[in-house]
């Protein structure tokens, strides 16, 4: 080892630090694991296929997690390795990434298995999924599973549309807030609707629920397109503006915990957790832009559970993507206040409040 000019020998015990630190400090980088403080939009989706795998095998340590993490499913606060950790037997092939890089949240929709009573079976469902990553781990985890096997049958084997996975050109991008304010019109146009609000919808708007075409939908064989200026009730064979201007969606009354969960500027995808509520009784009752008196939707209190994606770009809105199941009249996603889970304001939960 070579010593600094002035070294004295009853001393090196006291210097010999200025000599091993640097060494030692190598070595320590060398095994101590690195972890990635800027997770790239590959490295947040591998998250998602890393954890869906470690759910399948029921083993947590497949992957890392922070120390406090936090985990729901369908509004319930659990425990790693309940819920679908323990029914979740396979990942299908229908997915869809919306990957947040600024806020390090990564969101997904699709089609999964769990088990079945036949042991040489699986069952079809959806599930959207949101994490967020902190140093290096995941530090929350949503669940939203869509137990509806008609509606993953539909999935199954399906391609997602290719404007979901298409990157908008620069020129016609939108800022963070402008896409969100622009996707929340949506809920604000469907709230109480009334038909006569502008509804930033582009001309090819199409939407699809629980694997279902919702609008533009062809009119079968034998029968006639509903006319929306004497319908009792909005039709999926109209546009997305058609439905609205309608006004025959009034009885969606309610539109709260609007949770705006990632965005990915670059693939102008927004992606939302939400609740419609369908309260019945005085909300049954609407009026069309043309006076006509009109009564619809349910009879009971009801509310749906929703995760929504928007394509958003050029101020208006492209491609809508959903799946959906009803759930406890009022209940929240178990990430808000009481207050904010009753809020019909738009909630932009993308980067962590910590």
């Amino acid at each position: 080892m070579r010593c600094h000019k002035g070294y004295k020998g009853s001393s090196w015990m006291h210097n010999k630090k200025y000599f091993l630190l640097p060494a030692l400090s190598a070595l320590l980088f060398f095994y101590m694991p690195v972890y990635a403080q800027n997770c790239d939009r590959a490295c947040l989706e591998n998250y998602v296929d890393r954890y869906l795998d470690a759910v399948i095998d029921n083993n947590p340590g497949a992957v890392r997690f922070t120390e406090n993490v936090r985990f729901t499913e369908n509004g319930q606060r659990l425990n790693l390795k309940d819920g679908l950790w323990q029914t979740m037997e396979g990942k299908g092939d229908y997915r869809i990434f919306v990957s947040d890089v600024p806020a390090q949240q990564v969101a997904f929709l699709g089609n999964i298995y769990e088990e079945h009573r036949d042991p040489t079976q699986l069952t079809p469902v959806l599930l959207a999924l949101r994490l967020r990553i902190t140093e290096g781990g995941i530090s929350e985890i949503e669940h939203f599973v869509v137990r509806s096997t008609s509606a993953a049958e539909r999935l199954a084997g399906a391609t997602p549309r290719e404007a979901l996975s298409t990157p908008v050109p620069e020129e016609l991008r939108m800022s963070r807030q402008d896409m969100l304010e622009t996707a929340n019109m949506y809920f604000v146009g469907m709230q109480q609707n009334d038909g006569l609000m502008d509804y930033p919808f582009a001309e090819d708007c199409d939407r699809i629920e629980n694997g279902m075409r919702s609008t533009n939908a062809p009119t079968p064989a034998g029968e006639v397109r509903p006319d929306p200026s004497d319908a009792s009730v909005y039709s999926a064979q109209w546009s997305c503006l058609e439905q609205f201007e309608s006004g025959l969606i009034f009885f969606v009354n309610r539109i709260r915990d609007r949770r705006f969960v990632t965005v990915d500027e670059e693939m102008g995808l927004v992606y939302s957790f939400v609740f419609f509520d369908h309260s019945g009784g005085e909300f049954r009752h609407g009026v069309t832009p043309e006076g006509r008196q009109v009564t619809a939707g349910p009879v009971q209190p009801w509310t749906w559970g929703i995760a929504e994606i928007f394509k958003v770009y050029d101020g208006t809105i492209h491609e809508i993507e959903a799946i959906l199941e009803r759930v406890p009249y009022g209940m929240n996603s178990g990430w808000s206040t009481w207050e904010q889970g009753l809020s019909d304001e738009l909630q932009d939960v993308t980067f962590s409040e910590d």
